[in-house]
Order: structure tokens, then sequence, then C-alpha cells
């Protein structure tokens, strides 16, 4: 269904600045295409792993690993020439578990891949707000647009309609704001002085909060502009905006409030962050430590690993190989492409 989409919507090759403008430049992903790429003769590859008695994991995660997205979709092409079979249904009947999961997802398009993700934290038992507001706050303009396009064509439903029924309060308004993908652009000089004064009457000025400002601004200010919104913020009350943002909401909001404002600071940052949490204490959170090692392993996750180097007492090569196991491990491993010791 989404195929006529996916030929122009490979992300890695793209790279969108803080205002959500296009630019091209060399990717800072940690997966490269491969040179003297063979799409029949990985095919091939694949096919023998999986042939006969048992499966050779190792051939399979090692292509897989070394190939970029656009490559995988013209291999999945050629395995379906070759043999007639498809070799998503194949991988899935071979291989098992989280290693399973995270293959899969690597051969699946971004832009697919996204939207599969938005459904399924929606229509599940239960709404997994914690997908809705790593997507919708850390995808550009652009990116949140060929969502909405995507999901509009895979599941003929609305996106919005399908959120908001699942959603409420101001959680629901600033989702609906960021679907609309209306962000500003540039710096409004002007504005930043009563941008900064708006939010501080909001909240940390009044009894109660007013969330809608919170909500409206932060939704609707380029990243570089609500940059220099947060720096007026911390001259005028004494505090930094996700302090204030802590201490006056709570709950879903407060969590979309402080990934807006982490990805409008840095999103490697905010995604190093979102790592290291997935997997520090007890127990893995194994679903987004495979969603984001997938999704930005062709935009950013060179300078993830630089800002989780910075911001944490290990390396994100480290703490993967003390948090996984197996195949499992290996594939992400290959996936995070070196160590930052």
């Amino acid at each position: 269904m989404i195929v006529r989409l996916e030929r122009n919507l490979i992300w890695g090759s793209l790279v969108y600045d803080s205002c959500g403008l296009c630019s091209i430049r060399a990717n800072r992903g940690t997966v490269k295409p491969s040179a003297n790429f063979s799409a029949s003769a990985d095919a091939e590859v694949l096919h023998k792993a999986m042939k006969g008695l048992g499966t050779d994991e190792d051939a399979i995660l090692q292509l897989v690993t070394a190939r970029s997205n656009a490559q995988r979709q013209e291999i999945k092409a050629s395995f379906k020439t070759l043999y007639g079979k498809d070799l998503i249904d194949d991988l899935k009947g071979e291989l098992g578990g989280k290693f399973e999961t995270l293959i899969v997802a690597l051969m699946t398009p971004p832009i697919t891949y996204d939207v599969t993700s938005l459904r399924n934290a929606i229509k599940g038992a239960g709404t997994d707000e914690k997908v809705l507001v790593e997507i919708l706050a850390s995808r550009t303009s652009q990116q949140v647009k060929q969502i909405v396009a995507a999901y509009k064509q895979e599941y003929d439903d609305d996106l919005e309609k399908d959120i908001t029924g699942d959603t409420s309060g101001h959680f629901q308004r600033l989702l609906v704001i960021l679907l609309q993908a209306n962000r500003q652009t540039g710096i409004q000089a002007e504005s930043i002085e009563s941008d900064a004064q708006a939010l501080f009457k909001a909240g940390e000025q009044k009894f109660g909060t007013d969330e809608q400002s919170f909500v409206t601004i932060l939704g609707n200010r380029s990243a570089e502009h609500l940059r220099k919104v947060f720096d007026a913020y911390m001259k005028l009350s004494g505090y930094e905006i996700e302090e204030s943002i802590k201490r006056e909401t709570s709950g879903n909001l407060k969590d979309l409030l402080l990934a807006v404002v982490k990805c409008a600071r840095s999103v490697p940052a905010y995604f190093a962050e979102t790592l290291y949490y997935a997997m520090k204490g007890a127990g893995t959170d194994d679903n987004t430590l495979i969603r984001v090692m997938v999704t930005r392993s062709e935009v950013d996750l060179l300078d993830i690993r630089a800002q989780f180097r910075r911001l944490f007492a290990c390396s994100l090569h480290s703490m993967i190989k003390g948090d996984a196991g197996g195949d499992y491990r290996k594939a992400l491993l290959a996936l995070c492409g070196g160590d930052d010791a």
C-alpha cells in the first residue's frame, strides 16, 4: 500500500536543520549504503542462511545491518523475484523473539515503520503514550506530513482522529498541534521576550498553571526560536524551562512538553537520554531500544553516541553490551557501529 511513497521517503540522506528545512549533506548515521551492492547476491545469501535445517542468524544480521534501508527494499524485491516468496514472512518463520523484531524493523521502510508504530500505540490494548510522544516530538514537520499521508493511505483512517479518540486534555491538544506540522521557521526576534514572559506568567508567576500557553508556544515556534526563548526564560525566572515544566505539569502532558523542549535543544541528546533510560535499572524497554536504534541508524546515531558519552558515565556500546544478549546484542552492536569508551 505504501510502496509508491517509499522511494522519496528514505530519510537517511536528508538532513533537516532546526527549522525543519531540508539540506542534502552527509548523514550522521552509523549505517551507510554498501558499495558494490547486488540485491540478487544478497537475496541469495539470505535464502541460503534460511534454507534447510537450522538458520544462520549470524549471516542474516551481518548482511542486514550492513545495508541501507533503500538497499534492503531492493533485496526484498529481488528475493521475491528469485524465490517467489516474501522475505519478511521467511524471516519471521526462521527467527524469534527480540532478534526477529529488530531484523523485521530494519527491513521496514522508515515511513512505514513510524506509521505502524503509531497504529500499534493507538490500537493496541490501552494507548502507548510513550510512542506518540517520541515520534511526534522528534520528527520534522515534513516527516510528520508524510506520516499523516501514509497513515491515511495504509489504514484509510485519519491519524488525528485516531489520536484524539484515544487521548484527552492539553496532552491531546499539543499532539494535535504537532500533527498540523506548521511550526514557524526561523527566529522571530521581536517575540522572544514576550514568549518568555507568557511562559513565566502561565507557570511560575501564577497560582495554578495556564497549560494552554505552554502548549501553544512550544507546539508552534521553531527550534532555534525556542532555544532563544529558553535563554530569556532562564534570565527572567532563574529556572530552566524543564524545571518549571516538571513543577507545573504532570503525567503525559509533562512528558510531551519535556520531549518537545529536549528536541528543540538537541534531538541527538533527547535520543541519547531515551536510550539510557530504556536500559537503565532492572529490566529493559526493548521496544524503545529497538525503535530508536532502527529509526536513527541512518540519521544521527553518530551524534547520539557522542551525546550519550557526554551525558552518562559509559558509552552506548558498553551499555548495550551489558544489557542485551545473543544475536539480538550482536545486531544492536553492529548498528551502534563502534565504542566511544
